[in-house]
């Protein structure tokens, strides 16, 4: 049996994820295993379509595939991300359609699910038969109970692909039937909040532009409006920890990322985030930003602002969408304004919950009111500070005098 292993991690070979991926192929050595570094090649297949052919034609010949990713930011890196939307970008679902497929992540299980959910969702647009996913953690392989749980997954996933098991399809085809947007400017409301309007990219898309437009210029002053695509970014986080002791990335003064970061969205008291959704998430841009953001590693950097969020896209079929969304505020102790998407038939209706978004935005943050906290921030946290305590204090560096210096490790959060 040919395994397809869709290595999601930037760091190839050298992954956690790997490792566990590669005791499989110790134990099942009847099996062949072939790896592919799809998130460190990503340049490449972008810029050469026949590196990326190359591989999907390997992916074809194969009997299975196994996605195999670290999670970054309760998702998969931005690399993977940007070759999922390759797939479906360059028409090459026919590879994968009727395979059996697993999924197997490595992480501290903050919010997994969302990156298990999103794996799924993506196999079951792409008609794949998705059997199950496997959430380790990074040193599982030094402990024999999870070893013998690994290699059971093992099993699990060899005969369910052996007996031609039935799978249960958990997601229909996404419906993209509501028309464009159209702008509608609102009431400007006025402020001596600093508000900034992220957004990945604009060209082409007039639903989102209209939207983002009524939002900026609803503002008085009107609200600072940053494209990503015009931010120098080098490349996607590369999970190498070189930030962990003093925040400092590796990337730093080779572009601007960190510069952005810390002078804008830092300094904003309002934030709001747009963009479109590509496949099940929003785009692999976005996914960069969010993943490049670790270099504060998880000190929640955004505490007390007001986020909002503009969707273009299907996003009410989307509940593992919103439920990231929801959970990116929470986990920056962030105050969650509320989201807006333009997947209705009625635009007035939209339009009336931008103005809503603006108002409750600018009087939220007035009166310096966050709400109080729920499972997504209280457990997050606990999780956050009990890693911490099994002995990640000397690699979190900087992470540590945060908690420290806030009493975390007292619950004081």
């Amino acid at each position: 049996m040919n395994i397809a292993v869709l290595n999601g991690s930037p760091k190839g070979e050298r992954s956690f994820t790997i490792q566990h991926v590669k005791y499989l192929q110790k134990a099942f050595s009847d099996c062949n295993f072939q790896f592919y570094n799809v998130a460190q090649e990503i340049h490449q297949m972008e810029r050469n379509a026949n590196a990326f052919t190359e591989t999907i034609n390997k992916i074809a010949n194969s009997d299975a595939v196994l996605w195999a990713s670290p999670v970054f930011y309760f998702l998969v890196p931005s690399q993977y991300k940007r070759f999922i939307e390759l797939i479906f970008e360059r028409g090459a679902q026919e590879a994968f359609r009727g395979k059996y497929t697993a999924a197997i992540t490595t992480s501290i299980h903050i919010l997994d699910h969302t990156a298990h959910n999103y794996i799924n969702s993506v196999c079951d647009d792409l008609q794949m038969n998705f059997i199950d996913f496997y959430s380790g953690e990074p040193n599982d392989l030094y402990k024999e109970k999870e070893r013998i749980r690994l290699q059971t997954f093992g099993e699990f996933f060899f005969r369910s692909i052996s007996g031609n098991l039935p799978t249960i399809k958990y997601n229909k085809p996404l419906q993209w039937t509501f028309p464009d947007y159209k702008r509608n400017p609102i009431k400007p409301i006025n402020t001596d909040k600093k508000v900034l309007i992220v957004v990945d990219n604009l060209d082409g898309n007039s639903s989102l532009h209209s939207m983002v437009e009524d939002l900026q210029y609803a503002f008085n002053p009107q609200a600072e409006l940053v494209q990503l695509k015009d931010i120098n970014i080098k490349g996607g986080c590369l999970g190498c920890l070189h930030c962990a002791a003093d925040n400092h990335c590796v990337y730093e003064g080779k572009d601007d990322f960190n510069s952005f970061f810390n002078n804008h969205i830092r300094n904003a008291d309002i934030l709001f985030f747009a963009g479109a959704i590509k496949d099940r998430f929003l785009s692999a841009t976005w996914k960069c930003f969010l993943d490049r953001s670790f270099f504060m590693g998880h000190v929640p950097v955004l505490e007390d602002k007001q986020i909002g969020y503009i969707i273009d896209g299907p996003l009410d079929q989307l509940f593992n969408l919103r439920e990231w969304l929801t959970a990116y505020a929470a986990i920056q102790h962030a105050n969650m304004i509320g989201i807006v998407s333009n997947d209705t038939v009625n635009q007035e209706e939209i339009n009336l919950a931008l103005a809503s978004l603006i108002n409750s935005a600018v009087l939220a943050s007035q009166l310096n009111y966050t709400k109080p906290p729920t499972f997504l921030k209280v457990g997050t946290n606990k999780l956050f500070r009990d890693v911490m305590l099994s002995g990640l204090q000397e690699m979190f560096q900087a992470d540590d005098r945060y908690y420290k210096s806030h009493g975390y490790y007292e619950n004081n959060y």
